[in-house]
């Protein structure tokens, strides 16, 4: 038997997920919904007889016989439902549908979103919304964009020709083959870019005619199942229900389940086992977590399908988690279960980050993108930093700095956890947006790098050139104390200084800016600096050029170790500056 293909709604906050959706199942969800912004996850069944009236005749030119009895549309509220719509080894989404703002492009959640779906390999399609809001759009009421387009001024024509062109160089230069629908050649190497105002409805047809086509001729092997085999799903959400008590939103993916089922549930301690109570089932053109009825109890549900678990014991459940029908050996399945979180929550010891998320989904993403980039990770887990992960992270900073960090994605930080780090000397990165949290880390990771090889700079003098300020002296000896620009380069406590003749003067024993003490000075800088060994009125004078003394031995070091790190300005200041030694 085949089943509904899953199909997972991606996007940037408000670029019309959940518009889109509700144009599909003409509901006023999105209009209720706090903001207008997607709060919570759900699941829409479309019937194949609601796929056949809104396309009608355009499914002919898909050139395929749909035998698929519809589509189930997951809602994404950002990264989450997603990655919680996992099994092992993979998505359990079938095709993806990625809305984009076609005015706005890409945004940072478009990027994200793409970069999960290229890790878990789910084909997508991109559906280009908001046409309705280009320069002099005219609304016709028809759901089919290619006669609303033909309807409209070659200017409008033009403008909507391009902002998808734009579209396809974006993506290629992601790597992405992509075209608009109607000029695809190969639909398994080319995304399709299907233009839509999920406000009016133009368009609707054709994505629902393209993900139907896609669905029945590439993927009719994956949605083959056995309807009567024990359920298998994946949890989106815990939440409490009025009336209900604690109940899982599940994606129910393979087999079935019915109620009074023994069940085998992801745990925050481990596997859980339970007996299902209910199951309550949206009803067809209808929304999991904003119906316009009450649910429908029923007796059992078969995949795919969106669905209520009422179950006890079932608070330590983990979104991202499954649900196993224990149809054999119940001892079998927890095995699997542990296997499984073993993969993705554990803690390994020896050198690397550790990773906290909020979800075991995203904490799944996470660890995947890390293996790519060949970062080593210690620890992963759900849930709140805690003090053991900073003393751990502290403790690694000590033997390798690069990996003593904390990724902390969309978790809570308290200001004593935040507090705790800097005394331990870790580092906490967070976010919530995976790729964002990535980059910090690899921005974290050259600043290391570069500090430790800027190391090299504690022990030999960098190049400088100061200007001694007029009506600037302070203190005349023993130290003098002065004020100074620093036109190139810069100073720290310990250079020697030398004037412009070559003749040494003295050492820099502090450097203050506003009374407080630094530990070096900048181009651009104007600080007071206490020197040791000159009088001001004899080896220095206001409007003097002062330099660091650099040795002939201190300048080849500089030259094989340190050369990088100099601006060719710095560069010439230092052959200068050795020059000037040689006086």
């Amino acid at each position: 038997m085949i089943r509904q293909p899953i199909i997972s709604v991606l996007g940037h906050v408000d670029h019309g997920k959940t518009t889109f959706l509700d144009r599909v199942r003409e509901s006023s969800v999105a209009a209720r919904e706090a903001g207008g912004i997607t709060q919570h996850i759900g699941a829409t069944e479309v019937p194949i007889e609601v796929i056949r009236d809104i396309c009608g005749p355009m499914l002919d030119s898909m050139k395929t016989n749909l035998t698929i009895p519809g589509l189930l549309f997951v809602d994404t509220p950002g990264h989450e439902a997603f990655t919680n719509l996992r099994k092992r080894g993979g998505s359990i989404a079938d095709l993806a549908v990625l809305v984009v703002d076609i005015r706005e492009g890409f945004m940072p959640q478009t990027i994200e979103a793409l970069e999960i779906l290229k890790n878990y390999k789910t084909p997508f399609v991109l559906a280009a919304n908001k046409i309705d809001l280009l320069r002099g759009w005219h609304e016709t009421g028809d759901l089919c964009f290619t006669r609303s387009f033909k309807l409209q001024q070659d200017f409008v024509q033009r403008e909507l020709d391009l902002k998808i062109y734009e579209l396809i160089e974006r993506l290629g230069s992601l790597g992405i083959q992509a075209e608009r629908f109607d000029r695809v050649s190969d639909f398994t190497k080319q995304v399709s870019i299907i233009p839509i105002s999920a406000k009016t409805g133009d368009g609707i047809a054709e994505i629902l005619m393209v993900l139907a086509g896609l669905s029945q001729k590439y993927l009719e092997k994956n949605l083959q199942m056995e309807v009567r085999g024990p359920g298998k799903g994946s949890i989106l959400e815990v939440k409490e229900e009025r009336g209900l008590g604690l109940s899982l939103d599940v994606i129910l993916y393979d087999g079935t389940i019915k109620r009074g089922d023994t069940v085998i549930i992801s745990g925050k301690s481990g596997p859980i086992e339970t007996r299902v109570k209910a199951l309550l089932k949206p009803k067809p053109l209808d929304e999991m977590r904003d119906p316009r009825d009450r649910f429908d109890n029923v007796s059992s549900v078969s995949a795919a399908s969106g669905l209520k678990l009422v179950a006890p014991n079932i608070e330590d459940a983990l979104p991202g988690g499954q649900v196993y029908v224990a149809g054999g050996d119940i001892d079998d399945l927890k095995k699997a279960l542990e296997t499984e979180l073993s993969f993705i929550r554990f803690d390994h010891g020896g050198v690397g980050v550790i990773v906290r998320a909020d979800t075991l989904g995203s904490l799944e993403a996470i660890l995947g993108m890390l293996k790519k980039m060949g970062i080593p990770v210690r620890k992963a887990d759900i849930g709140a930093v805690t003090k053991t992960d900073i003393m751990e992270a502290g403790s690694i900073a000590k033997e390798r700095l690069e990996y003593g960090v904390v990724i902390a994605f969309n978790v809570a930080l308290s200001e004593d956890i935040r507090a705790y780090a800097s005394n331990q000397g870790a580092h906490i990165i967070s976010n919530n947006v995976i790729y964002k949290i990535l980059d910090e880390y690899q921005e974290w990771r050259e600043e290391v790098k570069r500090r430790q090889e800027m190391a090299i700079f504690d022990t030999l003098p960098f190049p400088a050139e100061l200007k001694f300020l007029e009506n600037c002296t302070f203190r005349r000896s023993d130290p003098a104390i002065i004020g100074v620009a620093v036109l190139q380069g810069r100073i720290r406590a310990g250079y020697s200084l030398m004037r412009e003749d070559g003749v040494v003067i003295g050492t820099i024993e502090s450097i203050q800016e506003k009374n407080e003490r630094l530990e070096e000075a900048k181009r651009g800088a104007e600080v007071a600096v206490a020197i040791k060994g000159p009088t001001v009125g004899r080896q220095i004078s206001e409007g003097d050029i002062l330099y660091t003394h650099i040795t002939f031995n201190q300048y080849e070091q500089i030259l094989k170790r340190g050369r990088k790190f100099l601006t060719p300005d710095e560069g010439e200041l230092l052959k200068r500056i050795v020059q000037l030694s040689k006086k």
